[in-house]
């Protein structure tokens, strides 16, 4: 999996007015867990724009100077419920020897047979639980829905990996082909013309 660097500065007081400062200026406050003690620190907001702001999933790299590094993964996020803007992230540190839970972003590809047979793709679940060593973890899951005809799903059972664990129930619809109301309708009417009495036929 990609990795994000942040650089950061450990921060000492975590109060209330310490913490209300750094956002003031311009500052995220947050706090690494996993360790043996947790580490607070502080960043630049913009540090998080290409960890906050995509659809994609991200490990990251802790930089706060003097030598002082960790590997993370975005645990919680706490943004203000009307300007959006970033109050308190909180990461959970990585270890090579320790398995790691964590939402990876969903990837389709192929073409369906049922959707060029007319029918309506829909990805139930663009997210998914994986338990994995960081080493293992996927930047994405692939969804291949070539095999789907019309009215077909596709399980969580079919993403199988041997380097990762899915943490869902196997009856998880990961994607599904539908019937769109056009194919709908012209089975329909096929339906009708086929029962209706041929004209000039003799009984």
């Amino acid at each position: 999996m990609k990795s994000i660097t942040i650089k950061g500065s450990e921060r000492e007081s975590v109060g209330k007015v310490a913490t209300k400062a750094l956002r003031n200026a311009g500052l995220v406050p947050c706090v690494l867990y996993g360790g043996n003690q947790a580490v607070h620190f502080s960043a630049e907001v913009m540090a998080f724009k290409n960890l906050v702001y995509t659809p994609n999933a991200h490990t990251v790299e802790i930089d706060l100077g003097e030598g002082k590094s960790f590997n993370a993964i975005l645990q919680d996020i706490q943004v203000h419920p009307v300007s959006d803007k970033i109050l308190h992230i909180d990461f959970f540190q990585l270890f090579d020897d320790k398995e790691i839970t964590m939402e990876v972003p969903v990837k389709v590809v192929g073409t369906s047979k049922g959707v060029l047979a007319g029918g309506v793709l829909r990805l139930n679940t663009r997210k998914l639980k994986v338990k994995a060593l960081p080493k293992n973890l996927p930047d994405f899951i692939e969804a291949d829905i070539t095999p789907l005809e019309m009215g077909n799903k596709l399980y969580v059972t079919k993403l199988v990996n041997e380097n990762y664990k899915l943490i869902h129930p196997d009856n998880t619809v990961v994607a599904q082909v539908r019937i769109s109301r056009a194919a709908m309708k012209a089975a329909q009417e096929a339906a009708k013309a086929a029962k209706a009495p041929v004209k000039g036929k003799k009984k």
